[in-house]
């Protein structure tokens, strides 16, 4: 097994050190870290991930808190459409998204009809790159925030109700069992979405692919420009253990800081 597992990535590093008669080089990581998209893809691959994680983590705990705690009529329903987009592909998420942003799309003709707006806004494009980028975020935490609440979600439903009312007992405001009862209690399962939802937002690739193409360049996007446009399997493999390598290291950092917390919590 650990055999099968590993041939892939063997065979990876193998096809990323080739040089052009079969020899052992450097090469294609010298081309790959010159290459015009390399430096932009790394940015914005990092970028996207320290605003989109936290973004999704702040709103799926709000409403992983609101949903457990507030049992309003129809909650049931409500919940069952916040976690829809877990249905949505990637790339369907960001068509939909851009036929929302367009500048003939239903945010435009909305807002031009109501007087709030006398001319479209402009989302995409490389003059306006900064409005790409709050594209991708929106339909990035529009889909993706779903992955986090379930995990909270759950974690909000093991909290021990036992605590909760002792806490009624003594007199504790919302605030206070948010921040001594709740937030504690729920500090393994945010744990956990962060960990889960980094790793794969470091490998985001069709949302910026479908609404900025290389206008917002990620690591992915890059990788999939050197195979088919390129035709260049080195390079595109040293984009994507690149990815790898910066995916297990923020992992490894992850579980290590997390260990050595609990270490010291016992």
């Amino acid at each position: 097994m650990l055999t099968l597992m590993g041939y892939p990535i063997v065979n990876a590093i193998l096809v990323a050190f080739r040089g052009p008669s079969g020899e052992l080089t450097l090469d294609n990581f010298r081309v790959m870290i010159g290459d015009f998209y390399f430096r932009e893809a790394l940015i914005f691959t990092l970028l996207l991930t320290f605003v989109v994680v936290p973004l999704e983590t702040l709103i799926a705990v709000v409403l992983a808190l609101y949903f457990a705690m507030t049992r309003f009529k129809g909650s049931a329903l409500a919940l069952y459409i916040f976690i829809l987009p877990l249905a949505i592909s990637d790339i369907a998420a960001a068509l939909l998204w851009y036929n929302i942003l367009t500048s003939g799309g239903f945010l435009n003709k909305i807002l031009l009809n109501l007087g709030v707006i006398d001319k479209p806004i402009y989302f995409f494009g490389y003059a306006y790159r900064h409005m790409e980028f709050i594209a991708i975020v929106l339909a990035e935490v529009w889909r993706s925030t779903a992955i986090v609440f379930v995990i909270l979600y759950a974690g909000v439903q093991l909290v021990n109700r036992e605590l909760l009312e002792a806490a009624d007992v003594f007199g504790m405001s919302f605030t206070q069992k948010l921040r001594y009862v709740l937030i504690p209690l729920l500090k393994p399962s945010i744990e956990a979405a962060l960990l889960v939802r980094t790793l794969f937002a470091l490998q985001i690739f069709a949302t910026p692919l479908a609404l900025a193409g290389l206008d917002i360049p990620v690591l992915a996007s890059a990788t999939y420009y050197w195979l088919t446009e390129r035709w260049n399997a080195q390079v595109a493999t040293c984009y994507a253990l690149t990815i790898g390598a910066i995916t297990i290291a923020v992992g490894f950092i992850y579980i290590r800081l997390l260990r050595a917390r609990h270490l010291e919590a016992v």
